[in-house]
């Protein structure tokens, strides 16, 4: 398997949606089809009601047999809690990609100059070469960056995920305020970086993205081994223009450190992806990627021109670690519930160190521990089951635990992914402080309403039903809005099993009309004289693509604009 296989298996793929056109508070936002057709600028409740995720464990699943508990336990690796670093992350992607389009409105002249530039470079690839990248010049954008450093397993990528799929991720457009306007937008798309961190493979990796996104052959066409980055950055430029991509975000950028590319040459590179390319950047990255910007960290604006996030572990004893543990601490599938006492607190922090990831894996493998420790009768969560689960279970990560427990730097300085800058993470707590307290509050009055249960239930529901994997001509929003249609018109307390089934019915049934409907609107082709085309390409030498495109069986979407 190839390094650009590896890096796009797993491709996050969001919702496509007709275009809704909305009015707009801001007025630099009107009269622009790619702003008005996002969602509403988002506030705090929808964050919280939409990002939160807090599996459904029932007073029925507790009473269940210990080898059924322990598979209900693994719904806990779900659990997503609002903090305040998800607010600030949400608010810079938003301004990101609503911004990232106010240079690029496809309805402004200076756009469809911008095409036809794009047009005549690609034309003139081949003989141009040398001076494209002075000629990319005369398009630059002001497109934003953004990047987010934070520890191993914190959770940067998670959040990321889920407020990216707060927005649908394709929209089809038709026809806007009465005219024709049939375009089709990428709002965001997400790579990692390959593990080798060759620029080369990274850019294949952008075009590999958008072909499992819409069925095209961009890697194909502009992939192939003889070309060189410029080139490729070239033709990233114009499937950005031609797609209107709102954000590209690049996890893993550590791996660069991989390459043996000079690092003056990588932060270029992501100032061209920015600049030229003008698509609003997302660079996110273990504490080790810090060393990219190494010497001047003013150098890294340059990089990240709307600032950077240092994401770090959560602090003992602040409001948001005891807000974090208090609400995992209610998801026990135990028989007698264990009570969060100083002592199991001050173990628990002592034995996770305020990392996201290892304080639920921490809270899993305890219970389990406790439900099949014979000499724990009561199955219950004691100091004692804490220590002997992170001693045994956990053993493989005790060595970097025990560097950050002792602030032992150089042992620190071992397991660079743990590193992180200080100053920059004490300001940020400053600034937390506040609203902390209004979302903690936020989420208790939520807690206590029959509206936090429904959403509650609407959510479990809709991430139980969607792993079945069966409905695959429904997308996740559909299937969602199939589960709140019946929730919402059911009793509170109503038999959670007995909804399930109720929700599984309607979807057959309509994953099967869907799949009717796409039989109905599949053409169907004779293929032959497309085959005998590419026969007489490879004769020819040259690509399929281009007699294709002779041929007038491909539409030139570039054209439209001349």
């Amino acid at each position: 398997m190839s390094n650009l296989e590896k890096t796009t298996n797993l491709v996050l793929k969001g919702d496509f949606e007709e275009a809704e056109y909305k009015e707009q508070a801001l007025s630099e936002y009107s009269n622009n089809p790619f702003v008005e057709a996002l969602p509403p600028i988002f506030d705090e409740d929808d964050v919280l009601e939409r990002f939160m995720v807090t599996p459904r464990i029932t007073a029925q699943d507790k009473q269940s047999a210990r080898n059924i508990r322990y598979h209900v336990l693994k719904r806990i690796k779900n659990f997503i809690q609002p903090l305040p670093i998800h607010f600030e992350v949400e608010r810079r992607l938003s301004t990101l990609i609503r911004r990232g389009y106010l240079g690029r409105n496809p309805l402004d002249k200076s756009f469809l100059e911008r095409l036809r530039v794009l047009h005549q470079l690609r034309e003139d690839e081949e003989e141009a070469h040398k001076y494209i990248d002075d000629r990319l010049n005369y398009i630059r954008s002001t497109a934003d960056s953004l990047s987010i450093i934070g520890i191993s397993g914190i959770g940067k990528t998670t959040a990321i995920e889920r407020l990216l799929l707060m927005y649908p991720q394709v929209i089809k457009h038709d026809i806007y305020k009465g005219e024709p306007f049939n375009r089709t937008q990428i709002v965001w798309l997400k790579i990692d970086c390959p593990y080798d961190g060759s620029l080369s493979t990274l850019c294949k990796s952008f075009f590999k993205a958008i072909d499992d996104l819409l069925g095209t052959r961009y890697l194909e066409k502009f992939g192939y081994l003889n070309r060189v980055t410029s080139t490729m950055l070239l033709h990233m430029t114009s499937l950005a223009s031609m797609y209107g991509i709102g954000v590209l975000v690049i996890d893993e950028i550590q791996h660069l450190l991989n390459s043996k590319n000079d690092q003056e040459e990588m932060l270029n590179f992501f100032v061209t992806l920015s600049n030229t390319v003008g698509i609003p950047t997302v660079l996110i990255g273990t504490s080790k990627a810090q060393q990219l910007f190494k010497g001047n960290f003013r150098q890294a604006r340059r990089a990240a021109s709307d600032g950077s996030i240092i994401w770090d572990r959560m602090a003992e004893n602040s409001e948001e670690w005891e807000f974090f543990l208090e609400t995992l601490w209610e998801l026990q599938c135990l028989r007698v519930h264990s009570e969060l006492t100083e002592e199991v607190k001050n173990i628990f922090y002592g034995e996770c160190q305020g990392i996201t990831s290892v304080a639920v894996n921490l809270f899993i493998l305890a219970q389990e521990r406790a439900l099949f420790d014979e000499t724990n009768e009561d199955e219950k969560i004691t100091p004692r089951v804490l220590k002997k689960t992170a001693k045994e279970d956990m053993k493989i990560i005790q060595p970097m635990l025990n560097a950050i427990r002792k602030n032992d730097l150089r042992a620190m300085y071992k397991y660079e992914d743990i590193m992180i800058n200080l100053d920059e993470l004490m300001q940020n707590h400053k600034q937390n402080t506040e609203y902390e307290g209004r979302i903690k509050a936020a989420m208790k009055e939520r807690q206590n309403t029959l509206e936090y249960k429904r959403q509650e239930m609407i959510e479990s529901l809709s991430v139980e039903v969607t792993a079945i994997g069966i409905f695959e001509a429904l997308s996740s929003r559909e299937i969602r809005k199939v589960v709140e249609k019946i929730v919402k018109g059911s009793a509170i307390d109503v038999d959670y099993n007995g909804l399930k089934l109720q929700v599984i019915h309607e979807l057959m049934a309509l994953n099967q009309k869907a799949k009717e409907r796409k039989e109905k609107l599949a053409p169907s082709t004779n293929l032959l004289p497309l085959l005998e085309l590419r026969e007489r390409a490879l004769k020819q030498k040259k690509h399929s693509y281009e007699l294709l495109l002779a041929q007038g069986y491909i539409k030139n979407t570039l054209h439209e604009f001349y």
